[in-house]
């Protein structure tokens, strides 16, 4: 695996040792369909990845974010956590917590709960910017929401 940067400028070798060779993998989490994103080597970005259509059929889902651990080399996961408007724990937020469990069970990885509030709705903002329509936005909402939570975090860590 490729350990340093380097920069070729006026014959002159610039090279950068990367610390942080690990990712992150950002999920946002649905019934049907979950959004993927995953860090830069360096941590400072979110890039999305795909959005898994499992149709509830936790083995794909499962099976997808097993080969983009091993592909990206992925040490954590920072999971969208739905928070209710008063800050209280619902229904889909406990559904979250049986698939971080699950998450933590089948790959070992810290698995950090992100409050994923207004994620969403932050992504179809940038698909209205960007000018995408009809049935391409149901197909990367999740995954821009996920890059959303992925963000947010590595901008959290990124100021202490």
């Amino acid at each position: 695996m490729l350990n340093y940067l380097q920069n070729y400028q006026n014959d002159v070798v610039y090279t950068w040792e990367l610390v942080n060779l690990d990712r992150i993998l950002g999920i946002d989490h649905g019934d049907s369909r979950t959004g993927l994103a995953v860090s830069d080597l360096m941590g400072w970005t979110a890039q999305g990845i795909e959005t898994v259509h499992h149709k509830g059929n936790i083995k794909i889902l499962l099976n997808r974010i097993k080969e983009i651990i091993a592909e990206y080399n992925v040490n954590k996961i920072v999971i969208g956590y739905p928070r209710n408007l008063n800050g209280s724990i619902g229904p889909r937020a406990e559904k979250t917590e049986e698939f971080i469990k699950i998450l933590i069970d089948k790959f070992g990885l810290d698995v950090i709960k992100w409050d994923e509030w207004l994620s969403t709705v932050s992504a179809h903002r940038d698909m209205i910017d960007m000018n995408i329509k009809g049935r391409k936005k149901k197909d990367i909402v999740d995954t821009i929401a996920a890059v959303h939570i992925l963000q947010n975090y590595l901008d959290s860590i990124s100021n202490k």
